[in-house]
């Protein structure tokens, strides 16, 4: 483990570690005015969601390393605070970029990306039409973290009007992660895509109350086989199986095999046993998982 000390590194290499470290980011395609209607349009990957009431979303224009100066992003939410934040799609990705290329104030990236301008609803900036997500916003604080290039500028903002794209839908009406195929922020130049083989689903530890690892026994979880994930699903079960369901399974044809071949191998046996409840763990199963442990020689 190599250790490092922000007060030793310049800001590059602080915001080097950082932004390579803390991935993936969302992005936030943020649409802004100034005073005069100018618009302006780019992304930035300092963004989250933090509340659900009231709705609020907050996004950090950085002042620039180079030379200290600030985004027209962050100029315009002081003059007029109302922003319109996207999340943009693999299909737009490349759009996103060139629209954060540092054209002089008074360009339109709308018009430099190829995206269209529509109006909203209640803000002044205009949403992209082509994002199939959109959230109309009222900036309510824009908070310095530092005067100094590098620092950011916290742009709390709380959504009063959101537009979904009926095709990132499911039947229920929710959005689904494999239509909305969104991008991530990486760092240096990379990105990161939502696909099909990168989704998986984990238990809400909320909704079980799980025993937890520590009480779990010493020789599981010290296993060479059963990795941290392994531990943490068998951790989040409520309670363990009967032990009218360990037994039925100690009869079953396969267990009396395995007994059979490792009637004098106890390692042997309990690696096996280990295995097999890794099996049932992948596919999701963790109380059969925790029959098989749970098993004697």
């Amino acid at each position: 483990m190599k250790t490092y000390y922000p007060k030793d590194l310049s800001t590059v290499e602080i915001q080097t570690i950082l932004q390579g470290a803390v991935t993936p980011r969302p992005i936030a395609f943020a649409s802004t005015v100034d005073g005069a209607g100018n618009v302006n349009l780019s992304p930035f990957s300092f963004f989250n969601m933090f509340s659900a009431n009231p709705p609020i979303l907050i996004f950090s224009p950085s002042r620039k390393v180079r030379d200290n100066s600030t985004k027209h992003t962050l100029d315009n939410v002081l003059e007029v605070p109302e922003v319109v934040i996207h999340i943009v799609g693999f299909d737009r990705v490349e759009q996103m970029s060139l629209a954060s290329t540092e054209y002089p104030k008074g360009v339109n990236e709308f018009e430099k990306a190829g995206l269209t301008a529509v109006k909203s609803e209640l803000v002044a900036p205009p949403r992209v039409k082509e994002a199939a997500v959109a959230l109309e916003c009222k900036v309510i604080e824009v908070k310095a973290l530092g005067s100094e290039g590098g620092a950011g500028n916290l742009v709390i903002c709380e959504v009063i009007a959101m537009h979904l794209s009926e095709s990132i839908l499911d039947e229920r009406g929710v959005v689904d992660p494999y239509k909305l195929d969104p991008v991530a922020r990486l760092g240096g130049s990379w990105y990161s895509r939502i696909t099909p083989d990168s989704l998986f689903q984990i238990p809400k530890p909320l909704a079980n109350l799980g025993i937890g690892v520590d009480q779990i026994p010493a020789e599981i979880r010290s296993s060479p086989i059963l990795t941290g994930n392994n531990l943490g699903r068998l951790g989040n079960v409520r309670h363990l199986p009967t032990a009218e369901e360990v037994a039925d399974l100690s009869h079953s044809s396969e267990l009396a095999e395995m007994r059979l071949r490792f009637k004098n191998d106890a390692e042997s046996w309990l690696d096996h046993l280990h295995l097999r409840a890794k099996e049932e763990l992948e596919r999701g199963d963790a109380n059969e998982a925790w029959k098989f442990l749970l098993q004697k020689q």
